[in-house]
């Protein structure tokens, strides 16, 4: 049964496991230095679908469909499937999903979903109401800039801060303890901080502070020091954003993570000759990192533990219009090799 460690972390004593991931991606990521570790690059950004939305639904698709593949499981045998995109409802994931035939649960965290959607996953199934779970999330740089910027025709000048949507889908399947698979070990829900930041293109400095909060929280509550840990990841503050993650953690907790910390913004593009500035961002960033090179080096247990702290940015289209300034929420997820 889950349990509560200090304030707000939950330790999860039967540790569920990873037995299935996927993570497939567009041209410019598969362009990127992750090439090697995507299960699948699709050359074709609409996929072979009319629209945008509709290719991002198939994005998250084939995501779940390769994950459940690896798991020997079909979806009859999954109790829920927790997803979530960018776009309004939760479309990308609703429609993508909704042939699988399988409980599902919308989620929206923004770019942080890959890491709530872990969470809620495991904590479930680690307190008995679930034996298995799905957990997804997706983004497609096309229809994230028709809903939250300008049509693409526009061509829009991007500032320095500014980062590119990952075009990509992640997906993880999850199980009550099975030996020989990746572990979720404790989760930790993240706080709303907000410290007024209102430039869009801006999202890294948005999650930062929401980012060291969670970070602070968890190794407060575990009697942690970043040394405990192989990986740090956040995701996807980009270059700007990690950053100010960093100065703030010393700062405001005299936690340096400079030494273990990495940023799935700043890993799935080569920032020196892709042209994507501060790096990536969009749900599908962490999800396609994640759901690939990391869980990947954590089987292979090249990688023995790592906490992922995915970021989001809480924004809406009518949020921006009406003067709103941009809240970051942050989630964190152990995993372990073992």
């Amino acid at each position: 049964m889950p349990k509560r460690i200090g304030r707000y972390t939950i330790y999860l004593q039967n540790r569920p496991s990873i037995t299935g991931n996927a993570a497939v991606v567009g041209k410019k990521e598969g362009e990127g230095p992750l090439s090697q570790e995507f299960d699948k690059i699709h050359d074709d950004e609409f996929l072979g679908k009319e629209t945008f939305e509709k290719a991002e639904s198939e994005l998250v698709k084939d995501a779940v469909t390769r994950a459940l593949s690896k798991a020997d499981e079909t979806p009859e045998d999954i109790d829920c499937c927790f997803s979530g995109d960018l776009l309004n409802q939760c479309i990308g994931s609703s429609f993508g999903l909704r042939e699988f035939g399988m409980p599902f649960s919308g989620l929206y965290g923004a770019c942080s979903t890959m890491a709530l959607s872990l969470a809620l996953s495991a904590t479930l199934i680690d307190s008995g109401a679930l034996e298995s779970a799905v957990a997804s999330t997706s983004s497609h740089f096309c229809s994230a800039e028709r809903q939250y910027r300008n049509p693409l025709e526009y061509g829009g000048q991007r500032p320095p801060a500014a980062q590119w949507t990952v075009t990509g889908a992640g997906a993880a399947v999850l199980k009550n303890s099975v030996p020989d698979n990746p572990r979720v070990n404790a989760v930790i829900f993240g706080k709303i901080r907000d410290l007024g930041i209102t430039d869009t293109n801006n999202m890294g400095a948005a999650m930062a502070p929401a980012a060291a909060e969670t970070i602070s929280a968890f190794l407060n509550d575990t009697h942690t020091v970043p040394s405990d840990f192989d990986l740090i990841l956040t995701g996807d503050l980009g270059k700007v954003g990690s950053d100010i993650l960093k100065e703030l953690l010393i700062k405001e907790n005299n936690i340096d993570i400079s030494k273990v910390h990495n940023d799935c913004g700043t890993m799935i593009y080569d920032l020196d000759t892709q042209d994507v500035h501060s790096g990536g961002s969009g749900c599908g960033c962490s999800a396609s990192v994640l759901c690939s090179y990391i869980i990947n080096k954590l089987r292979k247990k090249e990688l023995k533990r790592v906490l992922f702290v995915g970021t989001g940015a809480l924004l809406s289209p009518t949020s921006s219009l009406q003067g709103e300034s941009v809240p970051g929420i942050a989630h964190g997820v152990l995993l372990t090799s073992d």
